[in-house]
């Protein structure tokens, strides 16, 4: 009989199990609704806002939340602290911290410019 070795992603087993899952991510800070179109340019037109860093201060003043766009899987994360990113707002960023899946966010342990 063969035996056949599984070896199993930590990161999809914990997704898949629910819960946390440590993570490192590069992407950009912006605000959800900018990130989910994957673009500034409508929300700097009706914000009047003449960079990126503008657009997502001025979108989270109004109520929206700091959220990571995933630059490889385009992938939106909210994140769980403002105070950790808003220095970062509109940056290309590495982050590593944890994934919790049931609340579907992001929680920062680091974060870096991204070079």
């Amino acid at each position: 009989m063969k035996l056949t070795k599984l070896v199993l992603c930590p990161f999809a087993l914990s997704l898949a199990l629910g819960g946390k899952a440590n993570v490192t991510l590069d992407g950009q800070i912006m605000d959800r609704q900018c990130a989910q179109m994957h673009s500034h340019d409508n929300m700097m037109k009706a914000e009047g806002a003449t960079n990126e860093k503008e657009c997502t201060v001025a979108c989270v003043k109004n109520g929206d939340k700091f959220a990571l766009l995933d630059s490889i899987t385009n992938t939106v994360y909210l994140i769980d602290n403002d105070k950790k990113v808003r220095s970062f707002a509109g940056q290309r960023v590495h982050i590593s911290g944890s994934y919790d899946k049931d609340s579907e966010v992001l929680e920062i342990a680091t974060i870096l410019a991204a070079k």
